[in-house]
């Protein structure tokens, strides 16, 4: 049976699975900002006043630290199920940024330690946006 777009869609089983595991951590960190977000707004305030000004909004942090995880947690079930896959993908990447750029400065960390441990976190998830690059690419 072909689709109404006239074509049939052929899904990898590299896709099925890679997708999933992509998108498990934005739905459970984001499920955790929504819920907890209280936690996230003293790191969130280095970046968020700045993007609400961007783009003109006016909301405070703590409701930017729960929109950024609704956006993650609505996303990465999007990706997981294979719904929208570049769209989904295109959203975490952007709302993977801010919380990279917001929470993992560790440039800023004075303790070897800690900068080691936000530095492994900050190229964690500049995989993960590699990752996100490649699903917008090829879906």
């Amino acid at each position: 049976m072909r689709p109404s777009g006239g074509y049939i869609s052929r899904v990898s089983i590299t896709s099925l699975v890679a997708r999933p595991l992509l998108a498990g951590m934005f739905v459970y960190g984001g499920l955790d900002a929504v819920r907890n977000p209280a936690g996230k707004v003293p790191r969130a305030e280095k970046v968020a006043p700045d993007i609400a000004d961007l783009v003109g909004i006016d909301a405070d942090t703590e409701q930017l630290v729960q929109f950024n995880g609704l956006v993650q947690v609505v996303a990465g079930t999007t990706l997981a199920l294979g719904i929208l896959p570049r769209l989904s993908a295109l959203a975490l990447a952007g709302s993977l940024v801010p919380t990279t750029l917001a929470g993992h400065r560790f440039w800023e960390e004075e303790d070897d330690a800690a900068r080691g441990q936000q530095t492994i976190q900050f190229l964690k998830n500049a995989a993960m946006l590699g990752g996100l690059l490649l699903v917008v690419e090829h879906g």
